[in-house]
């Protein structure tokens, strides 16, 4: 018996909707990860772009346990001797570009190489509860459902 590796041609793609309302961070990114990576498909080859396309809607309503939204910070560099700058969750979320939170959430759970790059190209997050993708026709996948500590009120 041969061991299986996915070419571009066997590769399908689904698009799949996710609403991040009242879902913890942590295990949304995981969740979203996953389905990135396609790990979730009996054909997962790890040197291809197998995933899914997903989108996620609501990312200002997520939610963070304990103090996260007030204690933790995202950090990043401005070039500049002395240019470190810092935000903390609760700020980035009442900020112009709440979905940053979701996406950075997600990015980091895959592995850093290009074809992780490659792989948050099909990742589409939306501060709102609107997205352009409706011809797509996207299935959803119910999070909240999956388990009871995915949600906090």
């Amino acid at each position: 018996m041969k061991t299986f590796s996915a070419t571009p041609a066997d590769i399908e793609k689904k698009w799949i909707i996710i609403d991040a309302e009242g879902i913890v961070l942590g295990r949304l990114a995981s969740i979203v990860a996953t389905r990135l990576r396609g790990k979730h498909k009996p054909s997962f080859t790890p040197h291809m772009d197998c995933g899914d396309n997903v989108i996620v809607i609501n990312a200002d309503k997520i939610q963070l346990t304990g103090k996260k939204r007030s204690d933790k910070n995202y950090y990043w560099h401005t070039g500049h001797p002395g240019g470190i700058k810092s935000r903390t969750a609760e700020q980035i979320l009442e900020g112009k570009f709440p979905e940053r939170v979701v996406t950075q959430a997600v990015k980091r759970m895959l592995p850093g190489n290009r074809l992780s790059r490659q792989i948050m190209t099909n990742l589409r997050v939306y501060a709102g509860a609107e997205h352009p993708h409706e011809a797509q026709s996207p299935e959803v996948l119910d999070v909240a459902s999956k388990n009871s500590k995915n949600t906090r009120s």
